[in-house]
C-alpha cells in the first residue's frame, strides 16, 4: 500500500495483482483504470495529492449513466476473487464520512453513502 497525507491507496502492482490492468499514469500524477464490457465503461481515477476519486460509469455509445468526483478520500481498496472484482472506497471530509462500494465485475454497480458522523 502506498500513503499520501491520509491517503491509503494500493501500489500499481498491487492494483495489477487484484484487478489485472495497470492503471494508466496522468501528467498530473493521477492513476487511471478503464474497464468495458460490451455494454458498460467504467472508469476510476485517484489522485493522491488532492485525495481525490472520479467514478464515470456510461454506455458504450458514451451516455453518462453515473460521473461522481469526490475529494477527501482515506482508503482506495481493491478485492478480487474468481467470480467477482471490485473496489472500495473510504472518504472522510470534515464532518462527514462515507464509503463508496464498486462492482466491476461480472457486473458494473456502484453504491455511495455519504454521511454526518
Amino acid at each position: 500500500m502506498a500513503f499520501s497525507g491520509d491517503f491509503l491507496f494500493p501500489g500499481d502492482e498491487e492494483v495489477f495483482g487484484a484487478v489485472g490492468e495497470w492503471p494508466e499514469i496522468q501528467e498530473s500524477g493521477a492513476r487511471v483504470l478503464t474497464w468495458r464490457s460490451d455494454e458498460e465503461v467504467l472508469v476510476l481515477s485517484y489522485e493522491a495529492v488532492t485525495r481525490s476519486v472520479r467514478v464515470c460509469w456510461s454506455n458504450v455509445d458514451g451516455d453518462s449513466l453515473l460521473d461522481v468526483y469526490r475529494e477527501g478520500a482515506a482508503r482506495l481498496a481493491f478485492t478480487s476473487t474468481p467470480s467477482a472484482v471490485g473496489a472500495q472506497i473510504d472518504f472522510s471530509v470534515g464532518e462527514c464520512a462515507g464509503v463508496m462500494e464498486i462492482d466491476i465485475s461480472p457486473r458494473i454497480s456502484v453504491r455511495d453513502r455519504l454521511l454526518f458522523r
